[in-house]
């Protein structure tokens, strides 16, 4: 898709996944504004969306698709079966379909669109908005191999993507779909714990955040083990050694690994509701 700005993209909801997913594209130059068209029941998140992108906002469904070659599903998934049954009948031969709807799986959405659709399941997260995302995608059987590479390249120019078997996604959903958020009440309870040894909170946020962003960078940069890492900050009988002990006695590790869990099974759920 670099070079190709004139690619007509649909979104057919307009909300925080959608907004972040076009502003991504567009800081990274690959759509152009003007070939963006987003719809939405809610004028709310028609407006947010028109208001952080810049794109035309609709309330009309036919009409983004009308005007879209790219078409991402991106309605919650309780919405998704009334969206593809309106969808259908204007269905084309041109339009390469993205569901980002969690949980909502490809024959789910072939059933009603038909098996030659040409369909990717893909689960981002929010920090695409910065350019930061992790996501997983997997293809539909009529996906051909320049729709594979087109969703890749507009995954991996907002972050990193990996192609996966879609079997594994709701997995991907509750690790870096949900993860987000997550990492925010680590950060935020980082920034507590540092006002509560006596930092202003404005700083204890600053060093909270650079520090998760400093250890993540870290991970990826080097490729050696999280443990490994830790390791290397922990010297016998110090600091990080107290902390990390304090940490264990709360059971954090376990928690996230829950947190997890609990959002890969309600992924599921939400396919099979």
């Amino acid at each position: 898709m670099a070079g190709e700005p004139s690619r007509r993209v649909g979104f057919l909801g307009a909300g925080k996944m959608a907004t972040a997913l076009a502003r991504g594209w567009l800081d990274a130059g690959l759509v152009a504004v003007d070939r963006i068209l987003a719809s939405d029941p809610s004028s709310a998140a028609r407006e947010h969306f028109h208001s952080s992108t810049g794109a035309p906002v609709t309330e009309n469904n036919r009409q983004v698709m009308a005007a879209s070659d790219l078409l991402i599903l991106a309605v919650k998934p309780q919405s998704m079966h009334d969206l593809l049954q309106e969808i259908r009948p204007a269905m084309a031969g041109h339009h390469l379909v993205v569901s980002i709807a969690a949980g909502i799986t490809i024959r789910q959405l072939t059933d009603v669109l038909g098996k030659d659709c040409r369909l990717v399941r893909v689960v981002p997260n929010t920090p695409c908005l910065v350019g930061a995302s992790a996501s997983g995608y997997s293809p539909g059987t009529s996906a051909t191999p320049v729709d594979i590479a087109l969703v890749d390249q507009l995954l991996n120019a907002v972050g990193r993507a990996f192609r996966l078997p879609e079997a594994l996604l709701d997995a991907v959903t509750g690790l870096s779909g949900s993860g987000p958020a997550f990492v925010y009440i680590m950060i935020e309870a980082l920034s507590d714990g540092g006002v509560r040894v006596g930092l202003p909170r404005d700083v204890a946020t600053a060093l909270a955040a650079q520090t998760v962003y400093g250890a993540a960078k870290m991970v990826l940069e080097t490729n050696l083990h999280p443990g490994t890492l830790k390791d290397a900050v922990a010297s016998p009988g110090g600091t990080t050694i107290a902390g990390l002990h304090a940490m264990e006695q709360g059971g954090v590790r376990a928690a996230l690994m829950n947190a997890v869990q609990a959002a890969a099974d309600r992924s599921r759920e939400l396919g099979n509701s």
